[in-house]
């Protein structure tokens, strides 16, 4: 495992993504986080952190509480670790352009005793201790085509008193960090609004009708 697919994608010099400390961390407990990153399309990026990077996949419809439900989860290259605090907007052009949440936070623990047999076996069982998604899951890797092609995987909720009908990504949005929505994270930091708000859920016709009455009143003193 190593960052130079990582590195390799990036420019340092305009993105204010971290390049990685070698050193690594010395942490008992392996990090877990969820971004929640509207590039060119709204996904998720999971990851867990394993000898020393995050091991990432980009889950396009998000993680589900639902056991029934299998979300297509895409390996992509490790990041570091420094990254599971990265909340912010890398510059459109740059790799991965767009505005990124840390939408969830907190530990994993492995539930077998060879994580890089699992891994390679295609067939990962774990716990998440996040602020948002709790309890047993695992990573199955599927028959990808072509480009895809073992990179494809389900992310799949195990049941447990942790699962759920309740859909966690419009239950909420916000950043873990910053109580932030997407929107509010490109317009504090430079980043295209309109475009992230598509990735924010959204208001509801009361929301909006108290919106439009508060900017009525203001205008109105």
């Amino acid at each position: 495992m190593s960052l130079i697919k990582y590195r390799k994608k990036r420019s340092f010099k305009t993105s204010p993504e971290p390049p990685g400390d070698t050193k690594g961390r010395t942490h008992k407990s392996l990090l877990y986080v969820v971004q929640k990153h509207r590039a060119s399309q709204l996904h998720y990026d999971f990851r867990l952190e394993f000898n020393g990077v995050l091991l990432s996949w980009a889950v396009p419809k998000g993680p589900s509480l639902d056991p029934s439900v299998k979300r297509l989860a895409m390996q992509v290259e490790d990041h570091p670790v420094e990254y599971a605090n990265f909340e912010g907007v890398i510059p459109e052009g740059e790799y991965g352009g767009g505005t990124v949440m840390v939408w969830d936070t907190g530990s994993w623990l492995p539930e077998q005793e060879e994580v890089a047999a699992a891994l390679t076996k295609g067939d990962l069982k774990f716990t998440l201790r996040g602020k948002k998604l709790r309890g047993s899951w695992v990573l199955v890797r599927t028959r990808g085509f072509g480009r895809s092609s073992g990179k494809s995987w389900l992310l799949i909720k195990h049941r447990d008193r942790h699962a759920s009908k309740i859909d966690i990504t419009r239950k909420q949005p916000k950043s873990v960090l910053t109580k932030r929505l997407l929107a509010d994270i490109a317009r504090a930091e430079g980043g295209d609004v309109s475009k992230a708000a598509t990735g924010d859920p959204m208001p509801s016709k009361e929301a909006l009708r108290a919106a439009e009455l508060g900017s009525r009143a203001s205008r109105k003193v």
